[in-house]
């Protein structure tokens, strides 16, 4: 389905600390560059019928202060949005709200990068899995992405999601949970702690938990 190690290692992963009105908070940004333009990145990011392509199908009033629903998934309010750079929303799953930001930037040498920012409260969920417990689902996506762009045609949901309980499949999640925790770790957290966490969220993606 792909090259496992060379997608791994096409993607950047960073922790951050913010302060919000709640609490404490961490900041999970993700990234990878695409051989594609600005506007087509964008297109594939904001256009529903190609956001299913690579993602999940996606209904709802997709503008500012309109709501959106992933199928099966998150859901929020789309708060900024500023063509063809970025985009703002929450991120709502049951009781949990987070919030989320896609940024575009050309590259230097050509292509477009694409970087996601998810900020999330430090709550149990967040100390038992740390960063992977989104970061791979990010990782996914971003995979997701990637196959989309380079063959413009459909990622299949029902093949990709067999895929992902293949040894290949398992050797991808386990690899992002891994990068996860280095990225927890440089962030300042300690390291059998981080560790620990990242096993749990990959024996929770893999079903070995």
């Amino acid at each position: 389905m792909i090259d496992v190690t060379h997608q791994i290692n096409a993607v950047r992963r960073q922790l951050g600390t913010r302060v919000l009105e709640a609490g404490e908070a961490r900041v999970l940004t993700i990234s990878q560059a695409y051989d594609t333009s600005v506007d087509d990145l964008w297109n594939a990011c904001t256009d529903p019928e190609r956001i299913a392509r690579w993602f999940l199908p996606v209904s709802g009033d997709l503008r500012v202060g309109g709501r959106y629903q992933l199928e099966g998934n998150a859901g929020g309010l789309i708060e900024r949005c500023d063509p063809p750079k970025s985009y703002a929303a929450t991120w709502e799953y049951g009781d949990m709200v987070s919030w989320i930001e896609v940024r575009l930037t050309a590259e230097p040498d050509g292509g477009t990068r694409f970087e996601l920012e998810h900020t999330a409260h430090v709550d149990e969920h967040w100390t038992e899995f740390g960063p992977g417990a989104v970061g791979i689902g990010w990782d996914m996506g971003l995979m997701g992405l990637t196959l989309h762009l380079s063959s413009k045609e459909a990622v299949d949901p029902a093949e990709a999601a067999a895929w992902f309980t293949t040894e290949e499949g398992k050797r991808f999640i386990t690899l992002s949970g891994e990068r996860w925790g280095d990225a927890d770790i440089a962030a300042g957290a300690d390291e059998a702690t981080a560790r620990a966490a990242a096993d749990r969220t990959t024996a929770a993606y893999t079903g070995a938990a």
